[in-house]
């Protein structure tokens, strides 16, 4: 489900005469469905530069990055934007929406830009936003004035509520308690039998043993392991 290979990246330093640093080399990953791969290594090893290669929003300089069968590293910008509809979620560490929005219908736009009824993804939404135990008083309003704890469970429900063939998490428990840790791993594991193939960033590393199938050092891709 996803085969990254060879992958390779730069940064241009254009404040010191466009001069290029080898981030990352020959990095190559396999997530089958249903796998659920932990990157580690320390911080700056690159962990989060792969994610973002994966999601597409860095530019590789060589290899492949195959999702759902399409190749992120040489895709259109359309064909991209596609996969993140139908193919590839992603729960970030941090919420970015556009002020003003209910969260009820932050938590729905991924099903609505698949063409599920309104009504219907509004249903769906309310479903997980209760599963993430986020209080029904919060639904109406924007998400951008909440906590970072309720902001990162509107992040999980908005990741989980369509059931992508592909999924990167990026510390989705990182600001939670107890109870609603314990959430998130369960949807990690419904999301497993389902036949997801994940790639995920955990500090928290009882999680990671618990629900992570591979555990992949991202600073053997780093050249002559210096930190990216």
């Amino acid at each position: 489900m996803i085969e990254i290979s060879n992958l390779s990246k730069t940064f241009t330093l254009h404040n010191q005469n466009s001069a290029e640093i080898l981030v990352l080399e020959n990095a190559n990953v396999s997530v089958s469905p249903g796998e659920c791969v932990a990157l580690t290594g320390v911080s700056g090893a690159g962990k989060s530069t792969l994610m973002r290669m994966i999601y597409g929003n860095y530019l590789a300089a060589s290899g492949s990055i195959k999702v759902a069968q399409v190749d992120v590293a040489i895709a259109e910008p359309r064909e991209i934007l596609d996969l993140r509809r139908n193919a590839l979620g992603y729960v970030s560490q941090f919420l970015r929406v556009v002020p003003r929005v209910p969260t009820i219908d932050v938590v729905a736009e991924p099903l609505l830009q698949i063409g599920v009824d309104l009504d219907e993804a509004r249903d769906r939404a309310a479903q997980m936003l209760q599963r993430v135990n986020l209080p029904e008083r919060l639904w109406t309003l924007s998400p951008t004035t909440f906590s970072g704890g309720e902001q990162q469970r509107v992040n999980v429900a908005r990741g989980f509520v369509h059931h992508y063939p592909a999924l990167l998490l990026d510390e989705p428990t990182a600001s939670l308690d107890g109870a609603n840790r314990e959430v998130v791993l369960e949807l990690i594991e419904d999301a497993k039998e389902r036949g997801t193939a994940i790639i995920g960033i955990f500090h928290d590393e009882a999680a990671r043993n618990r629900v992570c199938d591979k555990f992949i050092d991202v600073a053997e891709f780093t050249p002559r392991g210096e930190a990216a």
